[in-house]
């Protein structure tokens, strides 16, 4: 989610143009990302270690969903895809993350560095309200 051929996120460059009241003319998720203050960090494209994580999560994602299922319509498969989502961020123990669940992750480090959030990230969990 770049600017093609820029190499690298084009944050920083909008941010400065966006507080010089300049026009912009960039990708609407770099954009977005500029408006909200967010730092969007880059891997190497067509790098053998990034391009393998893609495909393995590509790969998780398709044999959960749409090799083991029928949809009737883009929105059944859309709502299964957002349960995926939401087991796997808050059920799905990782070994990258010392057999952290992703949402446990993000507690942890939060209550270690909250400056580097902006909401609670506590405030996510799944209930009743949800």
């Amino acid at each position: 989610f770049t600017t093609p051929g820029a190499g690298a996120s084009a944050v920083p460059l909008i941010k400065e143009a966006m507080a010089a009241g300049e026009i912009i003319w960039a990708h609407a998720f770099e954009h977005t990302c500029a408006k909200a203050d967010i730092d969007h960090r880059t891997t190497k494209p067509r790098h053998p270690w990034t391009n393998g994580q893609v495909e393995r999560m590509n790969r998780t994602i398709k044999d959960a969903t749409v090799k083991r299922f029928y949809y009737e319509s883009h929105d059944q498969l859309r709502q299964h895809l957002a349960d995926f989502v939401l087991a796997y961020n808050f059920g799905r123990r990782l070994k990258t993350l010392k057999g952290l669940t992703p949402f446990e992750y993000i507690c942890k480090i939060w209550t270690k560095e909250p400056e580097r959030f902006r909401l609670d990230p506590t405030h996510q969990t799944l209930g009743l309200n949800s």
